[in-house]
């Protein structure tokens, strides 16, 4: 098990290095525009940071409220699955320095340039917003 955890962490570690490794930049950096917006949307709307929100709504709600996160990042997701098989593919047939195709890991590379990124700016974000809001309105 320890094995499969070091081939995984080497793997993702290899991936920031050679063909497409620009995506590294590029997926976090949409999906932190993606947050922001999102973030926007919520202080304008007046709820609560996502994941507090999240986390203190009522288990039919969170469906919903997942839904909030796909429709934002789901196809920076996808994109990021499919630019990960690609780079996959071109490390096993072109470079030939990999023997085998590891679909989890695809989806790991996916989750960690597309999601976290937007999970961890879209509450503090909309904090921030609603600061510089309060502010502002006490100087008015």
């Amino acid at each position: 098990m320890i094995e499969i955890f070091q081939r995984v962490w080497e793997n993702l570690l290899s991936r920031t290095e050679g063909p497409l490794n620009l995506r590294f930049f590029i997926q976090p950096t949409v999906s932190v525009i993606f947050a922001i917006l999102a973030a926007v949307r919520d202080s304008k709307a007046g709820t609560m940071p996502y994941l507090e929100r999240f986390i203190l709504s009522k288990r039919s709600d969170k469906r919903d409220i997942a839904k909030e996160v796909w429709k934002d990042v789901g196809k920076i997701f996808i994109v990021g699955t499919i630019l990960d098989i690609i780079y996959q593919l071109v490390v096993i047939f072109s470079k030939k320095t990999e023997n085998y195709f590891y679909p989890l890991e695809s989806l790991i590379v996916a989750f960690i340039l597309a999601v976290v990124p937007y999970l961890l700016l879209r509450g503090p974000v909309n904090r921030v917003i609603k600061l510089f809001e309060k502010k502002d309105n006490e100087h008015n």
